[in-house]
């Protein structure tokens, strides 16, 4: 099992193109920890913003009925790829790591690959 610090430096190197990655709680939309970013990516006000996807997605999937659980959320930018996976493992109800990767150096089936790699040895 892998602290969330020890989790956030794998996913940086582990996972190619990474440009920034968070673990957010989006009960309160606070990140409990960040890696990467910078002056045009501030990974705390993209832990918030990110967190209203996920309520509102969730709302949508009960006012349709749909039982499913999320596994992830992607959003696709021009130059970029927003990654959302909610995390399922005991004791990290309520939270999601988030990951940003620059689209034209990364391989987004293997980034979902390692994120979900990376969530199973995560301990919060």
């Amino acid at each position: 099992m892998a602290n969330v610090e020890i989790s956030l430096k794998e996913t940086m190197t582990a996972v190619e193109g990474a440009v920034g990655v968070a673990l957010v709680d989006y009960t309160s939309g606070m990140a409990l920890g960040t890696l990467g970013g910078g002056k045009d990516l501030d990974l705390n006000v993209a832990a918030a913003g990110n967190t209203d996807v996920i309520r509102a997605k969730v709302r949508t999937m009960e006012h349709l009925g749909l039982k499913g659980e999320i596994e992830d959320i992607l959003i696709t930018l021009g130059s970029q790829y927003h990654l959302i996976r909610l995390l399922k493992g005991r004791g990290s109800n309520g939270l999601f790591l988030y990951l940003v990767l620059d689209r034209g150096r990364s391989n987004l089936a293997m980034a979902r690959h390692q994120l979900k790699r990376i969530e199973a040895e995560l301990e919060v």
